[in-house]
């Protein structure tokens, strides 16, 4: 469970981001996050994955207060929640099943992303996920040979073996075509529904917001002005963004 008490983020001699942002997710919610260009979606997922620091507030992550953890407490949460950049950052010349058991930075020992070494277990589990995940015939192709979407699915595996419980997604369709599209979203909501998985994604673009997340968090100019679950939204509440 996450839960975020007025947290908010000012960049440094510049603006205020992020305004005192309230909102709870729980294990097996889809929640999308959406509003103009510079509202702050990405600065958002980026904070709730710690790849950004808050400025104030305070973050609890499965009862834990992450802001007041040291560097080790901070880490294992944030081995928790895998944060996929719309166009995944996965090693070009090595395989899928590669990709997906030597993770990323902050999944994986640096050993093992230099030498690739795998166990007989890492590798089932491996290859269990990118099954389940409709991929099982791209585990042994270089990750630069695959497609978008391809690429995508395999961040998610990855994710998944290395124990994420909360999925950080931005934008994870922009640039696929529609039957690839609903592909991801598809494995993303089977993912809540099956696992328990929290997926937080930024989709601003068409309607994949509304038909696939339970939830729909609004941002306008840092200030989160909608909470929407269980229906599309409204054109008053389009407008709101």
């Amino acid at each position: 469970m996450i839960n975020i008490i007025n947290l908010s983020k000012v960049i440094p001699g510049g603006p205020k981001v992020l305004n005192k942002i309230s909102f709870e997710a729980y294990p097996g919610q889809f929640i999308a996050i959406k509003g103009a260009s510079g509202s702050g979606k990405s600065m958002l997922l980026k904070c709730l994955a710690l790849q950004e620091k808050w400025t104030s507030g305070t973050y609890r992550f499965d009862g834990v207060d992450v802001l007041k953890q040291g560097f080790t407490g901070k880490m294992k949460v944030k081995r928790e929640i895998a944060y996929l950049e719309e166009k995944p950052q996965l090693f070009q010349t090595k395989t899928g099943l590669k990709n997906v058991i030597i993770g990323s930075v902050t999944q994986t020992p640096a050993w093992r992303r230099w030498t690739g070494m795998m166990r007989n277990d890492d590798y089932m589990g491996a290859m269990d996920t990118i099954e389940k995940l409709g991929l099982l015939d791209k585990a042994h192709q270089q990750a630069q040979k695959m497609s978008g979407g391809e690429r995508q699915r395999i961040a998610i595996a990855r994710a998944l073996v290395h124990g994420a419980k909360v999925i950080a997604a931005d934008e994870p369709v922009a640039g696929l075509d529609p039957h690839t599209a609903d592909r991801v979203l598809g494995d993303l909501k089977r993912l809540c529904q099956e696992q328990g998985v929290i997926v937080i994604a930024v989709m601003h673009q068409g309607d994949w917001a509304e038909r696939y997340a339970d939830r729909i968090l609004g941002l306008n100019n840092g200030e989160l002005v909608l909470d929407i679950r269980g229906r599309r939204l409204t054109e008053r509440e389009k407008m709101m963004l």
